[in-house]
């Protein structure tokens, strides 16, 4: 009886390039149809989303025709002139630059908002009790938002807390950070260009094309680790009739 000849291994040198490089297509698969990570680069998500805070986004939400929804919190691709040159350029260190392209270290050129409304939705600011008007409808930000104010509109050439904008476009959102007096949003974007007296149509739309996914966890500090999930108050409000 022949005796049974033994597999031949490969050298570990061999194994361990083998094993880096399905990790790598893991990592671009996973950052490209599942999870990447982001990092907020503002204050304009306080008090829920700190300045460097460490974020994962997901994807599935958004397949198959999958929208974007009011109240979820999004990262988006600057649709042009929102950022400014420094926040554009992403990391600079060769490592950080290669972790990007895995999805291992944020990249720039992004944006994190709250979307208030979607395609066919009327925004507009506000009631008397200072609250947001979706469809009519007000919208009780007293969640997440931070301070008393919930809906201070554009700071800039006069526009102040009278303002409405819509019917949003089919497959676009409007959009606002939950630190209303700290955030360059969509409302910030109703006054353009800049000799403009009046809240005027503008760039304040984006579209669902520029939406990267959904923030679903609050990964870093350890300390802050938590689930990002939609307010209840978003549940309340009907659809544009």
């Amino acid at each position: 009886m022949r005796a049974t000849k033994a597999k031949k291994h490969l050298p570990l040198w061999l194994e361990t390039i083998l094993l880096l490089g399905v990790a790598l297509v893991l990592a671009v698969v996973i950052k490209t149809f599942f999870v990447q990570a982001f990092y907020i680069p503002s204050e304009s998500m306080e008090p829920g989303l700190i300045q460097n805070d460490r974020i994962l986004i997901q994807k599935v939400s958004y397949w198959g025709g999958g929208e974007p929804e009011r109240g979820d919190v999004v990262v988006f691709k600057d649709p042009g002139g929102w950022l400014a040159a420094v926040d554009t350029a992403g990391p600079t260190n060769p490592l950080a630059k290669a972790m990007s392209k895995v999805g291992l270290y944020p990249t720039g050129g992004h944006l994190v908002k709250r979307v208030i409304g979607v395609g066919g939705d009327t925004i507009e600011c506000c009631d008397a009790e200072g609250r947001l008007l979706v469809n009519g409808e007000p919208l009780d930000s007293s969640e997440y938002v931070l301070g008393d104010t919930a809906c201070d509109g554009p700071r800039v050439n006069g526009c102040g807390r009278n303002w409405k904008t819509g019917p949003i476009p089919e497959g676009h959102v409007f959009v606002m950070g939950d630190n209303r007096n700290n955030s360059e949003d969509s409302s910030a974007h109703m006054c353009r260009p800049a000799q403009e007296t009046d809240c005027v149509p503008g760039g304040e739309f984006i579209s669902n094309d520029l939406v990267v996914g959904r923030v679903f966890v609050l990964l870093w500090p350890a300390d802050r680790f938590t689930w990002v999930t939609r307010p209840d108050a978003f549940e309340d409000l009907s659809d544009p009739s």
